[in-house]
């Protein structure tokens, strides 16, 4: 599969290619460029020279063109979710949601279209102004591989509606996907030029893409360690960031909470996409009263969850991404018996059995007897691991919930508003759910506090974060 740059495919300046492999299977899926920094800078001449005509266009001819490659990605749903299962594992009921999410986020960008960004403001005797907002021009979006379609369209939709133009790096073990979808934009008329795909590993096409010094704006989302680099590389040009760079969310289950109904958050919240989430349920606290119950519910439904490969019917969860990545998560589970900080309730072993073997199974794991100050709650695990804690009173979970130097999400289940005020007032987050987790329509701002990242996502904010204003100042 080839590059999209300047609406048509581009095998690329160099002859290497980047294998994506099936992570349920061990299978090739498909080869694509790895892209380099000629590729990039073919990519941003190509957007540079498209800005000046989309930019022009109307907001509500930039919407007419979203909303119809939205109809294109649902009219090729299930084909875009077999591919992204087949790239990334995740089960393909959750790959079908993930996809219509990404035209959800699209219409949605769609239907604002027409409101207008900009006020007046009268100054009496002194004039009148008008602020308006305009494009900044091209800017970098950098994909990361747990949900490279719901990520796609929330960096898409707000910066091509605001008249900019972009180049996009998917990544290198899931870019199917994301070129598909590129694709159909292109089916749906978008001018040549406008959105261009380079394929290609961080440390080069990314890099490359981050230093160039017509990128007036990054948009991230990833890992801390990334985040930081792409500051200090942008920092000279003071190029604009946003920057999503993951959570360690707290769960908090208050005694007068429906236990059935937050199990089945805690199970979704925790090991929806094997844990690889940044707003998955990464700490569980339980108060005191209702652990007991809980643990047993919880306990028997995360031993019935059945793992595979993602394609077969009644799979919950799949594989982990890479064999890196379950690596990892084996490292973590060695390191909390070895370090004494937990016992294993259930899970901690890849998956037994032949069919398992080429693939990056995990089992789902509970972890129980968790220190306040062990790694498991200080460090982001990015896998189907979760630590069970108990807790007295709303001010000892709140205390605990902060421990984190991250603030991406949180939730707390309850039937009393009181709770829910004092939890919200309280909560280093930079959204907060009350009976329920990980839900995230295109209408509300996403984004963190502290080690979480800057910047927010989605709604009015995203276009706030694409654009920059520009007065007109009347006096008369």
């Amino acid at each position: 599969m080839e590059m999209l740059i300047n609406g048509k495919a581009d095998a690329g300046n160099g002859s290497a290619w980047i294998e994506v492999i099936n992570p349920a299977t061990g299978e090739l899926v498909e080869r694509v460029p790895a892209g380099s920094k000629d590729d990039v800078n073919a990519a941003v001449e190509s957007a540079d020279l498209a800005f000046g005509a989309w930019s022009e266009k109307t907001m509500r001819e930039r919407g007419l063109l979203l909303g119809r490659a939205a109809e294109l990605v649902r009219r090729d749903h299930k084909q875009l979710a077999e591919l992204l299962t087949r790239e990334q594992g995740k089960p393909i009921r959750e790959a079908i949601d993930e996809v219509r999410g990404c035209a959800n986020i699209l219409e949605y960008y769609a239907s604002i279209a027409g409101k207008p960004a900009g006020e007046a403001v009268s100054l009496g005797k002194a004039g009148d102004c008008l602020v308006t907002r305009v494009p900044l021009g091209v800017c970098g979006a950098i994909i990361p591989w747990n949900m490279p379609v719901i990520i796609m369209g929330w960096k898409v939709g707000p910066a091509l509606l605001s008249g900019n133009t972009l180049v996009l790096k998917p990544a290198s073990t899931a870019p199917l996907t994301n070129l598909k979808i590129a694709g159909l934009f292109s089916e749906a008329g978008l001018p040549a030029g406008v959105l261009n795909v380079v394929t290609g590993s961080g440390e080069i096409a990314g890099e490359a893409l981050v230093q160039h010094k017509r990128v007036k704006k990054i948009s991230f989302t990833g890992n801390g360690i990334t985040g930081r680099r792409i500051r200090e590389l942008t920092g000279n040009r003071l190029a604009a960031l946003t920057l999503e760079l993951g959570g360690s969310d707290p769960m908090i289950v208050m005694a007068d909470a429906d236990v059935k109904k937050a199990v089945e958050g805690a199970i979704r919240g925790r090991f929806y996409n094997a844990g690889q989430v940044c707003t998955a349920v990464k700490r569980l606290y339980l108060h005191e009263k209702i652990a007991e119950e809980f643990m047993r519910e919880l306990t028997t439904k995360v031993e019935g969850l059945k793992v595979g490969n993602g394609l077969v019917p009644g799979t919950d969860m799949g594989p982990l991404n890479s064999p890196a990545q379950r690596d990892r998560i084996a490292t973590v589970v060695h390191e909390i018996t070895a370090n004494d900080e937990g016992k294993i309730l259930t899970g901690g072993c890849p998956v037994p059995g032949k069919e398992y073997e080429r693939g990056n199974f995990y089992k789902p794991t509970l972890v129980g007897d968790v220190p306040p100050d062990a790694a498991l709650l200080k460090n982001e695990i990015f896998g189907p691991v979760l630590p069970v804690m108990t807790f007295p009173d709303l001010a000892t979970a709140i205390a605990e919930a902060n421990r984190s130097l991250y603030g991406l999400g949180a939730s707390v289940w309850t039937r009393d508003l009181a709770t829910v005020k004092e939890f919200f007032t309280h909560v280093h987050a930079g959204i907060v759910w009350v009976n329920r987790h990980l839900t995230l329509p295109p209408e509300v701002p996403f984004g963190g506090t502290e080690e979480s990242g800057i910047g927010r996502e989605n709604g009015f904010h995203a276009i706030d974060s694409y654009t920059q204003t520009k007065t007109l100042f009347l006096g008369w």
